[in-house]
């Protein structure tokens, strides 16, 4: 019995291993042995931020060509290396993310009710998408925090995350974790190419900014002494923090909201004084490039727009070549606006900073006769930005228009930048209200000549800046307001003696929401003049890019400017892109800067994804529930006075610097006066600066 058992056990062995001798042979699954092999130069730390199910799901997405060398979030470099010479591929290593919070509100968003239920922002947001009166910001129960398996992001005192940037390997867990998308990684390329969202932690002054700077972040670092930090954010966003901290007539500071307790904060004075930090240190602090991608792109205009152009190609890795038909490249910062608001030194060191990363430059090349589009094309560049600015004067269609000495405000200032101003008149009349209108009537003054500015509006009305206006009559300069030129009158020699005009008064506003001048009948009045400067407006030089048979592939619009997509700046030929005034007209300095960006960033995805993309919650304009008057329980504190370098005769005698910058103390008082506005909350009095002197006297 016991025989027959062994037997029968014995048997039933045997035909087991049969049946696995075969099936191992029919069934058998063959393992590729790199998967061992990049799974043992993984980290091993099996924390699931690659995405895949462990470290041997991770190394079979590799070998499957699902995953990059780059696959480990946690392992870094090093890592990446060991598994490219595994697989024999080209390393490649993304660019570096870390976590960012985009919010400032925190405790300071009020509540609209309160929250008994789970302690978690996910299920917050699903009952009326939150408590917080803010509808973009952060929830404050920390559902980032738990998603963090690095110990990287921590609630912050102020009742929002922090992310400490050492320990953050970039998971994307906090990011998946918000469901108000307050946390996002970002790159350096991210942060240069970001436009402002609808979602965004937009403050009132950021909105406004053309620049899209991120005005209340480098405010916050500057005061906390961060200078560095505070310049490169600025950087994230325009290059020429020196020139635009003197130039730019400041709309963020229209919409500051400390306007509505006393005063706008001084946004660009802060700017400024942050850049002259750099510059009067003697050391340049570095400008980080992505690694070059070999991708040639021609720019065409060394203004601000082609210079904002080129810099943020470059830092994304391009290659950019300017190409300028003057002596020298910054466009009407160098040719447009004068010394004394923009000294040559400072241009010329600002812009040398932003060659020196690698950005190349043809001068006296006219577009159009030394260059063409397909001229272009057959040197390899692969992407063309149109900069070419606006740089011809409005004419009036008057009598007498065509009398010597009767020439464009433009011009004027153009010769007197390079040097070479001819002579100026003993009375010189400037027609126009704008900018380009005071800045030619200041320097004629500074020439030796009477000036009178004609304008057919009141003061209250005129476009330039209200500053630049009042200096205009601090130092002299005589105004003849309601007044519409008839009739330029010239002597036998054909020289212009006297503008003729008539008296207007003002009647129901028009198309651009000012009054509209009505002549007077019977008021015609006259001018003495030897010279008449036109301020009247300006349009670019359209010529150039018409081929030898009379034909233009690049359409423009009824004001003469190039017509291209507003968002992505692209025109009717695929890889022409253009900016500044030559699409937008004329307009501000940072208006130019900010398109100069945003035309980089479509030709960045031209190149690199072949698409170009725009966000479909891309801010448009200001957001209505962020602009509000009742700003309470928030302490008075006066806006800082803007010192004078020069004054009296030394002022008007010569094209010296005028303004000058806020001293230390002045600045850090400007800087403590800032709210820290986000986009519904501030900070109230006992949330902002502990101690906040009050400034000097202006000196």
């Amino acid at each position: 019995m016991i025989a027959s058992s062994v037997l029968v056990l014995l048997g039933i062995g045997f035909t087991a291993a049969v049946i696995l001798a075969v099936a191992s042979k029919v069934l058998y699954v063959y393992e590729d042995p790199r998967i061992a092999k990049v799974e043992r130069v993984l980290a091993g730390a099996n924390c699931g931020a690659c995405g895949y199910p462990g470290c041997n799901g991770a190394a079979n997405g590799v070998v499957k060509g699902e995953a990059g060398s780059d696959v480990c979030v946690i392992g870094g470099p090093e890592v990446a290396k060991n598994v490219a010479r595994v697989m024999g591929i080209e390393l490649k290593v993304a660019e570096p993310k870390l976590a960012f919070v985009d919010c400032t509100g925190g405790d300071r968003a009020e509540d609209v009710y309160g929250y008994e239920g789970v302690s978690d922002c996910r299920a917050q947001a699903m009952l009326y998408t939150g408590s917080k009166m803010c509808p973009e910001g952060c929830l404050g129960y920390g559902s980032c925090v738990d998603a963090c398996a690095f110990d990287a992001i921590r609630m912050g005192p102020n009742g929002y995350p922090v992310v400490n940037p050492e320990r953050c390997v970039a998971c994307n867990g906090c990011v998946v974790a918000c469901p108000r998308g307050v946390i996002s990684l970002v790159s350096l390329s991210s942060k240069m190419i970001h436009l402002n969202l609808e979602t965004d932690c937009l403050a009132p002054c950021r909105q406004r900014c053309p620049g899209e700077i991120n005005i209340p972040r480098y405010i916050e670092q500057a005061s906390r002494g961060d200078m560095a930090g505070a310049l490169a954010t600025i950087r994230e966003r325009i290059p020429m923090p020196l020139s635009i901290g003197r130039v730019c007539p400041r709309p963020c500071e229209k919409e500051c909201r400390r306007q509505h307790v006393e005063e706008p904060i001084g946004i660009n004075m802060i700017k400024r004084y942050i850049a002259d930090w750099e510059m009067n240190s003697g050391e340049r602090q570095p400008i980080e490039c992505l690694p070059e991608t070999g991708r040639k792109v021609a720019v065409i205009g060394g203004g601000p727009a082609g210079i904002s152009c080129a810099y943020f190609l470059r830092r994304l890795g391009h290659s950019p070549t300017i190409f300028d038909s003057m002596p020298k490249i910054g466009g009407q910062l160098r040719y447009g606006i004068p010394e004394y608001r923009l000294p040559k030194s400072v241009l010329d060191w600002e812009i040398e900073g932003i060659l020196d990363l690698g950005i190349d430059v043809m001068t006296e090349t006219k577009f159009g006769r030394d260059i063409s589009l397909p001229s272009l094309e057959e040197q390899g560049y692969e992407a063309v930005f149109l900069g070419i600015g606006a740089w011809i004067s409005g004419q009036l269609p008057i009598e007498g228009a065509d009398a010597k000495g009767v020439e464009g405000g433009t011009e004027f200032l153009t010769k007197v930048g390079l040097g070479v101003p001819g002579k100026v008149g003993k009375k010189v009349v400037v027609i126009g209200g704008g900018n380009t209108a005071v800045d030619s009537a200041r320097t004629s003054l500074r020439l030796g000549a009477e000036v009178t500015m004609v304008y057919r509006r009141t003061r209250e009305e005129m476009p330039a800046n209200v500053e630049e206006v009042q200096a205009c009559e601090d130092e002299g300069i005589k105004f003849q307001m309601l007044a519409t030129p008839k009739r330029f009158i010239a002597n036998d020699e054909g020289r212009v003696t006297h503008l003729e005009f008539t008296r207007n008064e003002l009647g129901e506003p028009d198309a651009s929401g000012r009054r509209k001048p009505v002549p007077v009948e019977g008021s015609e009045s006259r001018i003495e003049c030897d010279m008449v400067l036109l301020a009247i407006g300006q349009r670019p030089e359209l010529e150039c890019l018409y081929d030898d048979e009379g034909q233009c592939s690049i359409e423009s619009t009824k004001w003469r400017t190039l017509a291209a997509d507003p968002d992505t700046l692209q025109t009717a030929v695929p890889n022409v892109f253009v900016g500044g005034d030559a699409h937008l007209g004329p307009d501000l300095v940072i208006s130019a800067l900010g398109e100069g960006r945003k035309a980089a960033r479509s030709i960045h995805q031209l190149l690199t994804e072949d698409a170009l993309l725009v966000p479909k919650r891309k801010q448009r304009g200001m957001i209505p529930y962020t602009i509000f008057k009742d700003v309470h329980n928030v302490n008075v504190r006066h806006r800082s006075k803007m010192p004078h370098l020069c004054h009296g005769e030394e002022r008007v005698c010569t094209f010296s610097e005028v303004e000058g910058a806020l001293d230390t103390e002045q600045a850090k008082y400007e800087m403590c006066r800032c709210m820290r506005c986000g986009l519904t909350c501030y900070h109230r009095s006992g949330d902002d600066c502990e101690s906040c002197d009050p400034p000097r006297a202006e000196t």
